[in-house]
């Protein structure tokens, strides 16, 4: 470009075209002051306004680079109305024009500008801009805590982000991705809907692994993904961190772990590149995300490994002090955890977060009690909302929840206490309702709502679809917990205990609460359906939930209760349902449950009156005599019908052995079935194949066959067809030929064979096509006949008056042999094409068409009998 725009420089300097030209090549080269001189002087020495427009841009451009932005806007309006401004003007000016407006900070004058170009012209420049403005508004709402609804604002930016991604795709554009667009459209997604989030930063990664340079990291890699691991630790650390985010959001923990150890390797690697760059903050971020990813992996150790690191470095981090002290409150929830926990509240109890922490650990250590007033939890959250932060919103769902637990206590034996459950229920939908407000987000708050709707108003259906539409947003287990306490009160066991094992496998696997439930469910269950099994089954749980918190009193009691629901059961089955164990183990248990009942009479606070306790120990040891007595009679029938029980377990046997056999078979059938539907389904699929393939062959051999050779080139052309006045002859041959038991006149001759086979003269078509020669002496179709002599124009006409199909099929087969030999020719073009070495094979077989090219040189094209008929005509007359 230099070569030729300097030769055009030094061939006149004044020319404005080059002025403007040179000018942009300086402006890339900074010389601020050459461009000035050559842009001043394109506008002052033409009169083109077009070239006036590329003169005040660069000038507007250079203020631009000198940050001068009154100038610069001042000649980018210039160069745009200088082109015709408004919907006519210079688009990168108006362009430049907008960039000021975001410059002065006037930003809706800015989207204005935008939305109008984008209403005429889809820029992706433009639509960047405007969509960068939209979600830096909804951006700066969310950090000033605004209450305004900016929904829209990020619809628009999403709309103008993904429409510039789309146009990505498009060959045609030839766009290169911006990695800005990816980022802005990965935080708008982040709260609606972070797995299409996930989705940018994936694509933001691979634009910034392939501007990576190649190098050694290539060698002694066996695959793609050791390659992109290997590559990863020269990509931004901020990236990686924010992709093991999503993944630890999406669950896919071992991922999220593996991201955040590959950010702290670009972390180093980002210090080892640039000395100056402080990356503290950001390695101590990440590895707080590490210690979290440790925790949900079930490895408390590695995770304490992380937080006591980050504690070295930061004493203050009290996050890092706070997850400890969680650690230690699942290891040790009666020693250590409580040490931690009032060391970390001594230290900080300020921080609202340790304060969430601690009203937590007082939920799960608290004692109940019947005063709401003497609540310890109530009055930590009561404190926290008075003295800290009123819409502390952890300490408003908290109080919402500790109203909950003491509505369901209260009593309602009369209308009084039934009204002072109802409005403790009202207070606790108050505080979930003030937290909804604050964050419409807190699935939390509604949870609680529906809990309050299934105590309160025994409303299952409309709480169900709360719980349904919280577990698709929020991946805690309360959320299963919940909807296992509701089916269970829908009596619908199944489910309820699919919840609340999914509840259990959430990190909390030795929570207490979920097997005591698990436990209740599993008996109610068995006495609903009379199965024993799932009687043994809830004593299971019941005996692990003891064991996790030993010293809570009713966890022993529903032990005991348990074993004395299957003492109740096995004393009631029949004795083909039960065996000698069953109800020595029911035994067993139930004087168990006995001991149980009366140890927990002792203690302080009983969950139940003692005189209640010390009655169900007395009625367990009625059950003991008669299991004895079940007991001695389970054996007389088992040892008097040992042979028939062995018979019936052998049979039984043998049935479950045959509906193996059959279930067996009925998937063998289908495996079957299935294949050899797969294998007509192929069959079928390479059938269609192969079909396509001749179908495509032949129509290549049929184009092939269309195509010849030029001769002059040698390339093959499709072949054109043949205009010379021979195909017309043949056609012409044999569309006039009548084979209605008349011979055709034979060749060289134009006298007919008989009177009777003459084939009649058409004189109209004949003064049509010859362009008027015979008109003065055929003027009229009909002839009058006065003698016998005139026979050969008698039978010539005789067709005529008997038929005008014959009048519309016969031809002027008597004027001449060669026009004969004509249309039998072009007969044989309507059958086929031929090519011209075919037609020349055809003439040379025809001695007709020899006679008419040899009669003269013009008798080929002769149609209308212009030369041959002659002759005929002159015979005519003198007949």
């Amino acid at each position: 470009m230099t070569q030729y725009t300097q030769k055009a420089f030094k061939l006149d300097k004044e020319y404005p075209m080059t002025g403007a030209l040179f000018g942009g090549y300086f402006l890339l080269r900074k010389s601020y002051s050459t461009v000035e001189t050559l842009a001043r002087r394109a506008i002052e020495h033409t009169d083109v306004m077009q070239i006036a427009s590329d003169g005040w841009f660069l000038l507007g451009r250079k203020a631009h680079y000198e940050g001068d932005l009154t100038r610069a806007a001042e000649f980018y309006n210039r160069s745009d109305q200088a082109r015709g401004g408004g919907d006519k003007g210079y688009l990168p000016a108006r362009f430049g024009t907008v960039q000021m407006q975001v410059s002065n900070k006037d930003y809706d004058g800015a989207k204005f500008r935008l939305e109008k170009i984008i209403q005429q012209t889809k820029n992706p420049e433009c639509m960047i801009l405007l969509g960068a403005l939209y979600a830096e508004e909804v951006f700066t709402s969310e950090r000033i805590g605004s209450k305004e609804d900016k929904s829209a604002e990020a619809k628009k930016a999403i709309s103008l982000l993904e429409s510039v991604r789309a146009l990505w795709k498009d060959e045609g554009k030839k766009l290169s991705p911006e990695e800005s667009v990816l980022v802005y459209l990965a935080r708008l997604y982040e709260r609606t809907a972070p797995e299409k989030s996930m989705q940018c930063l994936s694509q933001l990664e691979e634009l910034q692994l392939a501007a990576i340079v190649e190098d050694e990291h290539r060698e002694g890699l066996e695959n793609e993904e050791q390659l992109k691991a290997a590559l990863r630790v020269n990509l931004p650390p901020q990236l990686l961190s924010n992709m093991g985010c999503f993944l630890y959001q999406a669950e896919k923990v071992d991922q999220a772990r593996t991201m955040f150890e590959m950010a702290l390797n670009a972390c180093v690697r980002s210090q080892e590149k640039e000395s100056e760059h402080d990356t503290d903050a950001l390695v101590t971020t990440i590895s707080y995300n590490l210690g979290r990813t440790y925790e949900a992996s079930d490895m408390p150790e590695e995770a304490k490994k992380v937080y006591e690191g980050l504690l070295e470095r930061h004493g203050d981090y009290t996050e890092a002090s706070a997850r400890l002290t969680y650690i230690a409150l699942r290891q040790s929830p009666t020693d250590e955890g409580p040490k931690r926990m009032a060391k970390l509240y001594e230290a900080d109890s300020t921080n609202l977060e340790v304060r969430a922490l601690f009203g937590w650990y007082l939920s799960k250590s608290k004692k109940r009690v019947a005063n709401l007033a003497e609540d310890q939890e109530q009055r930590h959250y009561k404190h926290t909302l008075q003295y800290f932060d009123k819409h502390d919103r952890y300490s408003l769902t908290g109080m919402g929840n500790v109203h909950l637990m003491t509505a369901r206590d209260m009593r309602r034996e009369n209308d009084q206490e039934k009204e002072k459950r109802r409005k403790m229920y009202e207070r606790a939908v108050e505080f979930f309702d003030k937290a909804l407000q604050l964050d419409p987000q807190n699935a939390y708050a509604a949870q609680g709502i529906a809990i309050a709707l299934v105590d309160a108003k025994k409303d299952y259906s409309t709480a169900v679809h709360i719980f349904s539409k919280i577990r698709d947003t929020l991946r805690d287990s309360s959320v299963y917990l919940n909807l296992g306490h509701v089916y269970a009160e829908l009596r619908q066991y199944t489910r309820s205990i699919e919840h609340y094992e999914a509840a259990l496998s959430k990190d909390r696997a030795r929570d207490a609460q979920i097997l005591a439930c698990l436990g209740r469910v599993w008996l109610l269950k068995g006495k609903q359906e009379m199965s024993l099994s799932a009687m043994k089954t809830a004593l299971d749980y019941a005996r692990r939930a003891h064991s996790v918190a030993p010293s809570q009193v009713h966890l022993e009691f529903n032990v005991a209760f348990v074993q004395n629901q299957i003492a109740s059961l096995v004393y009631s089955l029949p004795e083909t349902q039960k065996t000698v164990q069953d109800v020595q183990d029911a035994s067993d248990g139930l004087r168990e449950a006995v001991e149980s009942f009366g140890r927990i009479a002792q203690t302080k606070n009983p969950p139940y009156p003692a005189g209640a306790l010390e009655q169900r120990a007395n009625m367990g040891k009625t059950i003991i005599k008669q299991l004895e007595r079940a007991l001695q009679s389970q054996r007389e029938y088992e040892e008097k019908n040992a042979a028939k029980l062995q018979q019936a377990r052998e049979a039984r046997e043998a049935e479950i052995r045959r509906r193996e056999e059959e279930v067996r078979k009925a998937q063998e059938a289908e495996r079957e079935r299935k294949q050899r539907v797969a294998e007509e389904r192929q069959r079928m699929v390479e059938e269609a194949q192969r079909l396509a393939e001749q179908r495509a062959e032949e129509e290549r051999a049929r184009e092939e066959a269309e195509l010849t050779t030029e001769s002059e080139t040698g390339a093959k052309v499709k072949r054109k067809k043949k205009s010379s006045s021979t195909k017309r002859k043949k056609k012409r041959a044999e569309d006039d030929f009548i084979s209605d038991g008349e011979s055709p006149t034979r060749a060289g001759s134009s006298e007919p064979e008989s009177e009777g086979e003459a084939a009649p003269k058409k004189r109209r078509r004949l003064e049509r096509r010859s362009g008027g020669k015979t008109q003065s002496k055929y003027k009229s179709s009909e002839l009058v006949v006065d003698s016998d002599e005139e026979d050969g124009t008698e039978n010539a006409t005789t067709p005529v008056a008997e038929s005008d199909h014959d009048q519309e099929m016969a031809d002027t087969g008597a004027d001449g042999d060669g026009e004969n030999m004509i249309q039998r020719r072009r007969a044989k073009v309507n059958r086929r094409i031929a090519d011209d070495d075919e037609e020349e094979e055809e003439e040379e077989n025809q001695p007709g068409t020899m006679a008419v090219l040899e009669n003269g040189d013009d008798g080929a094209d002769d149609l209308f009998n212009d030369n041959a008929g002659g002759d005929n005509d002159a015979a005519m007359e003198e007949e």
